[in-house]
């Protein structure tokens, strides 16, 4: 009785454990999607291709993020939201999740060299 009781408890913990990560690997993809419909409306006029058309030094890439310490996703909020120098502040126009999710892309995009 005592293994068929354990054995029921593992399998409810595996459940769960697996039902876990498939909703936070669809939250990823999610806030990525975002993201990317977010960048495509309001950044790529500056910053097509991880480039920028104003500030050429201050492109979207891993290496210019790090040179200018916006290699981490809560640097790219502050930025986005508040902007900085050319860059207006989007904290009006857009709201906390599209904030995140462009900021989660552009980090991403960085990162694995998608641009």
């Amino acid at each position: 009785m005592i293994k068929f009781i354990l054995s029921l408890l593992f399998s409810l913990l595996l459940v769960l454990f697996c039902g876990l990560q498939l909703v936070f690997g669809q939250d990823a993809a999610v806030n990525l999607e975002v993201g990317e419909q977010v960048f495509n409306a309001k950044c790529s006029g500056c910053h097509a291709g991880g480039n920028n058309v104003i500030v050429v030094d201050k492109t979207l890439k891993i290496g210019d993020l790090e040179k200018n310490s916006k290699d981490s996703v809560d640097a790219i909020i502050t930025q986005v939201t508040y902007g900085n120098g050319n860059m207006p502040p989007f904290g009006d126009d857009l709201n906390e999740v599209e904030i995140q999710s462009v900021a989660k892309y552009v980090l991403n995009q960085a990162k694995t060299n998608s641009w």
